[in-house]
């Protein structure tokens, strides 16, 4: 979402500063080219060569004599496809509202007709002050994107709620705001994760998949305005937005996502589930000195096929298939039998494809159109692939429901 684009940072003057440093640094990893303002009060706490090292550009601060524009506060505002300020203060949240131009950052947001993202940080008392709270209400009701602080220890050691956002909330909060919002109103459930089955108290039968896939298909579908509810086994940060369901047996993963796929428009079948698990779990540690057990399975629930036999009506069903052989073969029988929409199927067995990786390479299978090939990406990108495949899988799906209808 923000490869590309050209973000404006503004960071005033908070101890949450120096984190503007990372989400600088996150922004620009990402493709933004980044030009950063910082106000008098941020230079007491984070430095000006930092910050412009890792930006696109120097770092701004003069509303005259500026070399690059005799008019900057214009001009910066004009060019920018969003405008995020992190952290902002209670004097930031004060002058943005009153349209007070005092300086470089203050006149840029008044002058400008971007996507506004502000994430305040500041003490609970001043965030729970009747000013703050006004101000933040008439902001977010004129438009701006609010990124509200984190309860957690404050600068000053106490507790409470204030502390800036995370870094990573606050990227995917700039990744909606600039998202086309082809989802906006849509709800999606995704499942993510290996499931574990005990064997006894301590031991599991379990597999290899991290999760990563599921997640970012959750944070892309949740940038692009959906509601997003991911059932996960796994302990990754969430993305932002997103409603997560911990779960971790086979049955658990399916009385949740047969509960969220009964009102749910999208239902992403990411999670890698054992296929079978042990008839019969030990209360206790099985030891050694006990000779090794006999350990009996028996299958687990298909928790796909479930949820492809009692698809409501326009619903769009994804399975994955992560094979080692015979991969369209198996994968287009998974996705016949199982009457799913779209199936993402890859090779496990690949290089950097798969599990624990950052990257994967897939096929994506579909009963209506030919097989489309997504070569080694990030996961966030073969998310991307996903998404723009599930919008248009939703799109022949109400067409279809119209012409059953008429």
């Amino acid at each position: 979402m923000v490869a590309g684009k050209r973000i404006v940072l503004g960071v005033t003057g908070g101890i949450a500063a120096y984190k503007a440093i990372e989400i600088c640094r996150r922004l620009v990893d990402a493709g933004a080219h980044v030009v950063p303002i910082m106000t008098e009060g941020a230079e007491h706490f984070i430095g000006r060569t930092t910050l412009s090292a890792l930006a696109s550009e120097p770092v701004q601060t003069e509303l005259w004599d500026n070399p690059t524009t005799p008019i900057p506060h214009t001009s910066i505002g004009q060019g920018a496809d969003l405008i995020l300020v992190a952290p902002a203060t209670a004097r930031l949240l004060a002058a943005y509202r009153m349209g007070l131009s005092t300086d470089l950052l203050t006149n840029t947001l008044i002058a400008t007709r971007a996507p506004v993202v502000v994430c305040p940080a500041m003490h609970t008392e001043m965030w729970e002050h009747p000013s703050v709270v006004d101000n933040v209400a008439v902001l977010r009701a004129r438009g701006v994107h609010i990124v509200e602080p984190e309860a957690g220890r404050l600068a000053g050691g106490d507790v409470g709620t204030g502390r800036l956002a995370d870094p990573t909330t606050i990227v995917a909060a700039v990744e909606r705001a600039l998202g086309p919002g082809d989802l906006d109103g849509v709800a999606v459930v995704v499942s993510a994760g290996g499931t574990r089955e005990p064997i006894d108290a301590v031991r599991v039968i379990a597999n290899r998949s991290s999760g990563k896939q599921g997640y970012a298909v959750a944070a892309e579908a949740a940038a692009r305005g959906a509601r997003v509810t991911l059932v996960s086994t796994v302990s990754l940060p969430p993305p932002h937005g997103v409603t997560v369901v911990e779960v971790e047996t086979a049955d658990e993963m399916q009385q949740a996502m047969t509960s969220a796929a009964a009102d749910h428009d999208v239902v992403v079948m990411a999670a890698a589930v054992a296929d079978f698990r042990p008839k019969a779990a030990a209360d206790g540690k099985l030891k050694k000195r006990d000779g090794t057990p006999e350990i009996v399975l028996e299958p687990t629930p298909d928790i796909l096929a479930g949820l492809g036999a009692g698809k409501r009506t326009g619903q769009v069903l994804v399975g994955f298939a992560a094979e080692t052989d015979d991969l369209i073969a198996n994968a287009t029988e998974k996705l016949r039998s199982k009457h799913l929409d779209l199936i993402v199927a890859n090779d496990v067995s690949a290089p950097e494809v798969g599990f624990a990786h950052d990257t994967n390479a897939v096929t994506l299978l579909r009963p209506d159109a030919e097989p489309v090939e997504i070569d080694l990406a990030s996961k966030r990108d073969v998310a991307r692939a996903v998404i723009d495949t599930i919008i248009d899988l939703s799109v022949t799906n109400r067409s279809r429901h119209r012409q059953d209808l008429a």
